[in-house]
């Protein structure tokens, strides 16, 4: 097969205790555009393009991330010009926030949603 029949990612799904709780910080400390909110989901975009998160209720203890040796590993990775000025708004927020690093010239850090799930935004 020399072309995918899939044409992009449209949307992730993220587990949350809270829906209302998670889609205003969603909203109102990372800067997303909530479109929609019912009782079954949130919907989330991100700036103008086609990529949504979409926010799931659930009571089981489930995260957006998987671990590796115990260790807890990011799904989804969201891209920064602005690292520095971001990582300080999330520590502002009361965010649990990583270190910046730095690999090969490419910077990032690790910060968790309300709900545990980790996340990675780097440039």
């Amino acid at each position: 097969m020399s072309q995918s029949f899939i044409e992009q990612v449209h949307y992730i799904r993220i587990p949350v205790k809270d829906l209302e709780l998670s889609a205003k910080w969603y909203r109102d400390v990372l800067g997303l555009h909530l479109l929609n909110i019912t009782e079954e989901l949130a919907v989330l975009k991100v700036n103008e393009g086609p990529f949504l998160l979409i926010l799931v209720p659930t009571e089981d203890e489930t995260f957006a991330h998987f671990t590796i040796d115990n260790q807890q590993e990011f799904s989804i990775g969201f891209t920064s010009r602005e690292l520095s000025k971001f990582h300080q708004h999330l520590i502002f927020n009361q965010v649990k926030v990583e270190e910046i690093k730095e690999d090969n010239g490419h910077a990032f850090f690790h910060f968790y949603d309300p709900d545990g799930n980790k996340l990675q935004v780097h440039w």
